[in-house]
């Protein structure tokens, strides 16, 4: 039994024409969050071989596991592919045509018992075998709907497989190779998305809040680039006063919910994507401390073809004490230093090396 054991390979479907047809850089991040949203919801204690790509080449040595504790994994890998996606597709800031594409990528997974053994290079285990061979060519047949389980005989040992859910349909199918035919069988799995639940997105309420100062400046650009000129975590030490670096930032590409800990002049303060709304003419998002005691709106507005205004408003819970504290001593201050993060905005934007 040393030599056999599963192969277990989840394959993002739609991965090359995302790729060829989209910005690629962009591209790339989302596809490697994805593969690690895969691995993290390994719960069979998975071996993996090696990321190929779009995929993942996962394996374990031993008996094969029974057929309804391979469904709960597949389907684990799937919601959770799926639910990932969803939670991108309603909080990204960028609306490139790559995370414009993201909702439309899906998953499917082939499985196999067989004989393999490996070898290491290095850091690297690698798998050969003429299974692990019959697990790649099963990647490539003729199902058309690209978000299903794949199962080989091997793992059925001659019992038909059983139906989990009420949805569940089995089809038989076989893969032409030029070794011979390899039989299996295969269930959509399309009907998981229908049952997933998007947690909903938490609302800052401004109403609680004063605005205790409004500043704003027009710059010569394009919306999109000032945008992601003002409203990337990674270049705020670039542009706003008081800021010496940021760090721990927690998503690959930006979205609300994404937090940064900025190391200011006089300590630090971790601050997170509260709220975006996007019109091509409009944008308009927020940042709030981890107290949820200030707020700051990033409001930009189109004013010509190459022309846009950003305003930057601060908000801080109602508290009349602490803000005619704040008036009196330290909105001049506050502002002056605003205001020069408004020209430090524009001098990055001139230089050209925002990207």
């Amino acid at each position: 039994m040393e030599n056999k054991g599963l192969l277990f390979i989840p394959d993002i479907s739609g991965f090359t024409r995302f790729v060829n047809e989209t910005e690629i850089e962009h591209s790339r991040l989302v596809i490697q969050e994805l593969l690690e949203v895969l691995v993290n919801a390994n719960e069979l204690g998975l071996q993996i071989s090696e990321i190929e790509g779009d995929a993942i080449l996962f394996y374990k040595f031993g008996e094969a596991p029974a057929l309804e504790i391979l469904y709960k994994q597949v389907a684990k890998m799937f919601c959770d592919f799926h639910r990932s996606l969803l939670a991108y597709e309603h909080r990204r800031y960028c609306h490139c045509a790559a995370c414009n594409a993201t909702i439309n990528l899906t998953l499917k997974v082939v499985t196999h018992y067989g004989e393999f053994t490996g070898y290491n290079v290095r850091q690297f285990n690698k798998l050969i075998g003429k299974d692990i061979i019959v697990a790649h060519q099963l990647l490539k047949n003729n199902i058309e709907l690209h978000e299903y389980w794949l199962v080989t005989e091997s793992l059925l040992q001659h019992n038909p497989p059983v139906d989990f859910t009420e949805w569940m349909k089995w089809m038989n199918s076989a893969k032409e190779t030029e070794t011979g035919e390899i039989p299996f069988l295969y269930t959509q799995l399309s009907q998981l998305k229908k049952e997933l639940s998007q947690e909903p997105l938490s609302v800052p309420d401004i109403t609680k809040k004063t605005r205790l100062l409004s500043l704003s400046r027009e710059y010569e650009t394009d919306i999109i680039t000032l945008f992601n000129t003002s409203g990337d975590f990674n270049k705020r030490s670039r542009w706003q006063q008081g800021i010496k670096k940021t760090e721990e930032i927690n998503h690959l590409l930006p979205r609300i919910g994404m937090r940064c800990r900025c190391i200011m002049e006089n300590g630090e303060t971790i601050i997170y994507s509260s709220s975006y709304s996007y019109q091509p003419d409009h944008i308009v998002f927020s940042e709030t401390d981890e107290s949820n005691n200030n707020s700051t709106y990033f409001t930009l507005q189109k004013t010509g073809n190459n022309t846009t205004r950003l305003t930057i408003d601060l908000y801080r819970d109602k508290n009349i004490f602490a803000n005619t504290l704040f008036k009196l001593s330290q909105k001049k201050k506050t502002a002056a230093g605003w205001q020069k993060s408004l020209f430090n905005l524009g001098e990055l934007l001139k230089a050209g090396n925002y990207k």
